[in-house]
Parts: C-alpha cells; structure tokens; sequence
C-alpha cells in the first residue's frame, strides 16, 4: 500500500496531449483506489469543502414537522501528489467516473427520507488534483416548525453536513465559499417557492475540543430562514372574517320592530360555519402549538353567536 501511494504523490507524465493518453496515465495512478483516502500519510485529514444551491422549496409539512426541498451540493476535496502537466496533457480537467475514485461519505444530518433523484455518474479532477463533484439532492428533512402566529410565521431550519464514517481525524469540513454568495445565487436559480420565500442564509461550524476528535465527526450547519407568503391567508381568511364581524356589529342597528334580527344572526352564524369548513384545508395542523388565528376564528365564532 505504501508504494502505491509513493507512486501516486509523482507527476503523471502523458505520451502524448491526448484523452486517452492522460486517461491511460490515470488509470496507472490513481484509478481504483477506492478503498483508501487520497492521501501520502494516513493520519493527514482530508479536508473536504462544502457549499450548496437551494434551487426549490418543494413543501413544508407543519404535522409531520418536514421540510421539502431540492439543492445541488458542492463537494470539492484534493488527491495529495497528483498532478500533470495541461500542456504534455493536453487539458487542464477531465471528467471521471465516481465509482473510480475515493469519495466523501457526506451526508445530511436531518435527511429522513431517501434521495429519490436521477443518478449522477461523473466528477471533476483538476490537473492540480483538486476534486469537483456536484450532486442532486432531493431533501426531505426534519424540522422544528413553529405555527404560533401562523399565516405570518418565519421558519428556521437547518442541514447539517458531516461524514457519516470517518472521524475528525480523517475527514474535516470547511465552507468552500461565503454563505452571502450561495444565498444570493440560491434566489437567482430558484424556480419553485410555492407558499415559502427564501429570507436569509447562515452558516456555522461547531467547534469540537481537541480530546474528542478521535469520536467525533465534523460539521457544518446551514441554517434556512423561510418566510411565509401571507397574501393567500389574509384574503381568504381574515378579511372575511373581520367582514362578517363588521357585519354582525351593523346588524345591532338594525331597528328590531322591523327586521326578524334573530333569523338574521342564524344565518351569519350558519354561513360563518360553513365558510370555517371551507378554509379549513388552508389552517395547519399540528399537535405543537396551537395557532394564533385559530383562538381568533373561535373567539369571531363565539361573538357572532
């Protein structure tokens, strides 16, 4: 193992600026070392920089407490020693299989679901020996969702990316560019928002005293800030409300000698019910907190009757 290794810190020298030169010099280097980190010394961290696109925010499910999103992630990691020369070469990058290269076992800390997007089968390796690998990700993760004052709620949830294997003495993580760009980036792509809005970006990486790498994995930890779009809550719901409320109030000057003011208020109680079964689709539901405007529709409901 360790002349493999040797062999492989050296330059790789191609017959000729070809692909099949550079390919051929490859596959007696570096090709099929899977089974082992890209590194000269073994007890050398691999650091593998992270960094993501959210392209769409596909749904939030306040019962079930998930959130739904589709980002492509951004890997980006170096095979210690290898290099060539672009010009004997003939490029400066190739695209490779991944199953012919070692690969971080980075995954999502409050991934619950599986990955359920088209498989992706290749990778970028610079003359450098800087690694690029870009892949989908089909997210339905865990999250915290606070409704209380639902429909103008701000959500707050994270992914947490981490090796699932490897300690923090074999891989560690570092954020491969400012979060700003990646936020800013995420808003120019994303195409699919439904109900939800992108507000803000952050990110942070726990720090982990030096007696616990041995057991413990780096991390990074995006956090997602998500805005409710309120527009479709307030027109459906509480300016009808706040109508039939007004309404109620103008039916007390109503001179009762001439209008049956009881079969009046039976009618906006009986309409006032069938409009809370209606719009009772657009409330959410979930066994946490119970929502402001669900103590409002029951408090509109008891002044009407």
């Amino acid at each position: 193992m360790l002349s493999l290794l040797i062999k492989s810190t050296e330059t790789i020298n191609c017959s000729e600026p070809t692909t099949d030169a550079l390919i051929t010099a490859l596959k007696e280097n570096i090709f099929g070392k899977t089974e082992i980190r890209p590194v000269i010394n073994l007890k050398t961290p691999t650091n593998i920089s992270v960094s993501f696109t959210l392209y769409g925010i596909l749904d939030v499910d306040e019962k079930a407490q998930k959130l739904n999103t589709f980002l492509w992630l951004n890997l980006y990691w170096n095979i210690e020693g290898l290099s060539w020369d672009p010009v004997e070469c003939g490029t400066d990058t190739i695209s490779l299989p991944r199953k012919q290269l070692w690969r971080p076992d980075i995954v999502i800390k409050e991934f619950i679901d599986e990955n359920k997007v088209p498989d992706t089968y290749y990778l970028y390796v610079e003359n450098t020996g800087k690694v690029t690998d870009d892949i989908p990700y089909h997210v339905i993760s865990s999250c915290n969702l606070d409704i209380y004052t639902f429909p103008f709620d701000i959500q707050n949830c994270s992914f947490t990316f981490n090796s699932y294997q490897h300690t923090m003495l074999d891989v560690q993580l570092s954020i491969a560019k400012p979060v700003e760009e990646s936020f800013k980036y995420s808003l120019e792509v994303m195409t699919t928002k439904g109900e939800w809005e992108l507000v803000e970006m952050l990110a942070e990486k726990p720090t982990i005293p030096s007696q616990e790498m041995n057991n413990s994995r780096d991390a990074l930890t995006y956090y997602i800030v998500l805005r409710r779009r309120a527009t479709l809550y307030v027109v459906n719901l509480l300016i009808p409300s706040c109508f039939l409320i007004a309404v109620d109030l103008f039916s007390f000057l109503l001179p009762p000698q001439n209008v049956d003011r009881s079969a009046f208020k039976m009618t906006l109680i009986l309409g006032y019910t069938v409009f809370l079964l209606l719009m009772n689709d657009l409330l959410p539901v979930t066994g946490n907190t119970l929502p402001l405007i669900n103590v409002f529709f029951l408090k509109v409901k008891l002044l009407l009757t």
